[in-house]
């Protein structure tokens, strides 16, 4: 499995591309490049990013499926899925996600102030290690006996040694909340979330969408932290809302999108995302391509069509290098490196997959 968080230091790479072979013939294929779809009532034309879309998910699917069943390496004759780190098609498979649902979510008490605060000291940080860090040093992580001071004084001696306390995965932007160090304040913000009744809100939440609401309203969380850690909520037991409800599209999503349907799909990045989503099936037959799902059985959701938007932004860099999105961005960073931890496909038991 990819891991979603970065290391310190990628080297850039500019790749010269050799044709692939994986796929059907030619003449087998029906692309949608010069054809038109309508999507919220508008007329978008595909362009040839928009087959890649669909032949990036079903080899990124096959590499996770490789791995999880322990078969050696390489997984892949993508040069560009080679050379490259991109995430799984499904989010919740990520090493992140997996051990956020593992290790936090329904690892220790289930009452809904204890879940709601794991999940949220987790992801404020979205770092393995820096919950080891403090698993190790409170014998008990958890909300009835959270000490802002003690916590603070373990993630400062570890921020002096030079070691990073946050992923790279994306950024979590410091609230202003009176103290000179980005971890204080997220400490603060998440004591700040608690005693402020946000678990007795998300209890009484009635959609996904109202479980987002409740989130957004928080200092420097903004729209789409917000809805990751709102899905990141849901994968626990407290909560149980249906990912096809809804969907908040990143910066990195919206470059994939106008990468595959130009300008004219400004402004309806959740409708584009949407369609995706419901007609998976017909693409990937389309293009005879072989996608199964999460385990044979849970089709691409909207949260999944979301990040696949992202990954095909930098997989487009190389592949469709005159293809442009919003960014301008021409490479991709990240360099793939294998972790020794052994792949886990663990997911919440409510999903009826394990």
């Amino acid at each position: 499995m990819v891991p979603t968080t970065a290391v310190a230091e990628q080297c850039e790479l500019d790749l010269e591309v050799p044709p692939l072979t994986s796929d059907p013939a030619p003449s087998t294929l029906s692309p949608m490049a010069g054809q038109e779809v309508t999507i919220a009532g508008r007329t978008l034309r595909p362009t040839p990013v928009f087959d890649t879309y669909w032949r990036f998910a079903a080899r990124r699917q096959e590499i996770y499926e490789a791995r999880l069943a322990g078969r050696a390496g390489p997984w892949t004759t993508d040069p560009v899925l080679l050379r490259h780190r991109f995430t799984n098609c499904y989010r919740a498979a990520d090493r992140v996600s997996q051990y956020l649902i593992q290790d936090v979510s329904y690892r220790g008490s289930q009452d809904l102030d204890e879940v709601v605060f794991r999940t949220l000291l987790f992801k404020l940080f979205n770092k393995v290690s820096t919950w080891q860090l403090l698993s190790e040093a409170f014998s008990d992580v958890s909300w009835r006996d959270f000490d802002l001071d003690a916590f603070n004084e373990v993630l400062t001696a570890e921020f002096a040694q030079g070691r990073r306390l946050y992923s790279a995965a994306y950024v979590v932007p410091p609230p202003r909340l009176g103290a000179d160090r980005k971890h204080t304040n997220h400490l603060r913000l998440l004591r700040h979330m608690m005693v402020t009744g946000l678990p007795d809100k998300l209890a009484s939440a009635t959609s996904l969408r109202q479980v987002f609401e409740a989130l957004v309203d928080y200092p420097a969380l903004g729209d789409f932290l917000a809805f990751q850690f709102a899905i990141d909520l849901n994968y626990s037991s407290v909560l149980n809302f249906d990912e096809m409800e809804f969907v908040v599209p990143g910066p990195g999503a919206r470059d994939g999108i106008r990468k595959c349907f130009g300008r004219a799909a400004n402004g309806i990045e959740p409708e584009v995302i949407r369609y995706m989503a419901e007609h998976q099936d017909e693409h990937f037959h389309r293009l005879g391509l072989a996608f199964a799902g999460l385990a044979g059985r849970r089709p691409l959701q909207l949260i999944d069509c979301q990040n696949l938007f992202c990954e095909v932004d930098k997989y487009a860099r190389v592949m469709h290098p005159d293809i442009a999105g919003h960014s301008g961005r021409t490479r991709i960073k990240q360099l793939f490196a294998p972790v020794p931890e052994q792949v886990t496909a663990w997911f919440p038991p409510k999903w009826g997959l394990n």
